[in-house]
């Protein structure tokens, strides 16, 4: 059995992230095959199958039944892809405060600027709103969320 030298892995999250993009360009659902096709083909398709389950498991594709095998559509966006993981890595911090400040610290000033705006936007009822319109969103404290 050989072993894959460093240099030649791939970097973390690179093959879901180019299964997850051809799932995007597709618009409808792929079977591993199309998935594989779309890829030009340079993975094998039970690569590209183990991929596709790990992606389901992780609740970023569904899948469905096609014949004697599946299809799978992306659940989100890249965006709500990228939402979701802020979320999920957010979750598992115990001291979500130190965490949000180191993330906010790190902000560039436009991207802060951006963070205010569409908080501003949320607390109006914008776009950023939660479903349940005109109540507090968990954690938030200030005029407007109740006790």
């Amino acid at each position: 059995m050989s072993e894959t030298s460093p240099a030649q892995r791939r970097p973390a999250g690179e093959l879901e992230a180019s299964v997850l993009a051809a799932l995007w360009a597709a618009g409808d659902p792929l079977s591993p095959a199309g998935v594989q096709s779309a890829l030009g083909g340079r993975l094998a398709r039970t690569t590209v199958t183990t991929i596709l389950t790990r992606l389901h498991d992780k609740g970023a594709v569904s899948r469905s039944r096609a014949g004697r095998g599946f299809v799978y559509s992306p659940i989100q966006d890249s965006a709500g892809l990228t939402a979701r993981r802020m979320r999920s890595e957010l979750d598992k911090q115990d001291d979500r405060g130190t965490a949000l400040a180191r993330f906010v610290s790190q902000l560039t000033s436009e991207d802060e600027q951006l963070l205010r705006s569409l908080l501003e936007s949320a607390e109006d009822g914008g776009p950023g709103q939660s479903p349940a319109a005109g109540q507090p969103r968990p954690g938030r404290t200030g005029p407007g969320a109740s006790p």
